[in-house]
């Protein structure tokens, strides 16, 4: 018996915003999608492209809260970029770097919805 990766998921306020945010900020692009029969619910699956993992966002009509709780948020995704110089103007311009840290060579983003995403150099 073995295991695989497979997805990974972030549930969402406004899937089409968030979209538009991972693919600017990342590069990712949906690469399929399932929409629930009564409307309920949207999951929308982005992939890289390059790897078969993918980022499941979730959209939930019937979510009453104007917001997830994301708890003290150490939970998140690790990107690689090949250019961490472009990658950083990149996300500095978008305005979404919320914590660097200079001794390591990493920094995080936060998505729309305050999900943080690593940014780190490839090997």
């Amino acid at each position: 018996m073995s295991f695989q990766f497979a997805h990974y998921n972030y549930n969402v306020m406004d899937l089409d915003k968030s979209i538009r945010f991972y693919e600017e900020a990342l590069g990712l692009k949906e690469v399929r999608r399932k929409e629930a029969e009564d409307g309920s619910f949207i999951l929308a699956y982005l992939g890289d492209g390059k790897t078969g993992f993918e980022l499941e966002l979730t959209w939930l009509r019937d979510w009453e809260k104007d917001h997830y709780d994301l708890g003290d948020n150490e939970i998140h995704l690790a990107f690689t970029t090949d250019d961490m110089e472009a990658a950083h103007k990149k996300h500095e311009e978008m305005g979404c770097i919320c914590f660097e840290n200079p001794a390591m060579g990493i920094y995080f983003i936060t998505d729309p919805d305050g999900y943080w995403l690593e940014i780190v150099p490839e090997k």
